[in-house]
């Protein structure tokens, strides 16, 4: 993952066959997945379109991890107390880096946070953590809920694309129908409203009408009800997401 503008991220996801499937489907060969003269599916092949020709999002996929060498460099002894009370599936090195904190790329004085938002987080010492994640009542939202160790699964229809997520078993509706979001939202939610388009290749969603009850991260970066969202999903080839999200 790189900076590509400010707030912006890119991220890279790689396609997930039967390792997320139930366990009598391990050996299930799924049909028209592209595959090597030795039977391995090609991931460098090229990405599927759908009925009207536009780039087939679907499928499950996992976000580019961090290796535990580079999370301790980048987050220090935390990691090392993380790793201590690693549960199977959550190990430390199958998040990404930005999991933890979605502003790692900034200085402290650069980053753009208001100075109230940092003193409402002085002031709630009890942020949420990763290690909160089964307790009832905590909610995800994303984009945490797409960094951390479970994949996520799209699902593209003609004229609505939804994204399942595994962590927090929360889904989002991304409506591709032409409609736009409204200049003012009544009903504030979780993860917001959501609206695509395609440009060329690129399915481009833009999010409004978010509640303030999510975090960004698992340090607990809060945000406004103001916050307003921009991801790009590119399917480079049938093994390969690229993936941007702008704040």
């Amino acid at each position: 993952m790189r900076k590509t503008t400010r707030g912006g991220r890119l991220l890279a996801f790689g396609f997930i066959l039967s390792i997320a499937a139930h366990a009598q489907w391990l050996n299930f060969r799924e049909p028209g997945v592209p595959r090597t003269p030795d039977g391995k599916a090609d991931l460098r092949a090229p990405a599927p379109t759908d009925p009207t020709g536009k780039p087939d999002l679907s499928g499950v996929w996992m976000h580019e991890t961090t290796t535990v060498a580079e999370m301790r460099r980048l987050y220090g002894g935390v990691i090392d107390e993380a790793i201590q009370v690693d549960v199977p599936g959550m190990e430390i090195g199958t998040q990404h880096k930005y999991s933890r904190n979605i502003l790692l790329d900034f200085k402290p004085e650069e980053a753009p946070v208001r100075p109230e938002t940092l003193e409402r987080m002085r002031r709630n010492p009890a942020r949420p953590t990763l290690s909160d994640a089964c307790t009832p009542g905590f909610v995800f939202g994303f984009p945490l809920g797409g960094l951390v160790s479970e994949p996520i699964k799209i699902i593209q229809a003609p004229r609505l694309t939804m994204i399942v997520y595994e962590a927090g078993n929360f889904y989002r509706q991304i409506h591709t129908d032409g409609r736009r979001l409204p200049e003012e939202v009544n009903l504030p939610a979780f993860n917001g409203y959501s609206a695509g388009h395609w440009e060329g290749d690129t399915l481009i969603v833009e999010t409004a009408g978010f509640n303030d009850k999510t975090p960004l991260d698992a340090m607990g970066l809060p945000h406004s009800e103001a916050l307003r969202v921009v991801e790009r999903f590119r399917r480079r080839d049938f093994g390969h997401l690229d993936y941007q999200i702008t704040f």
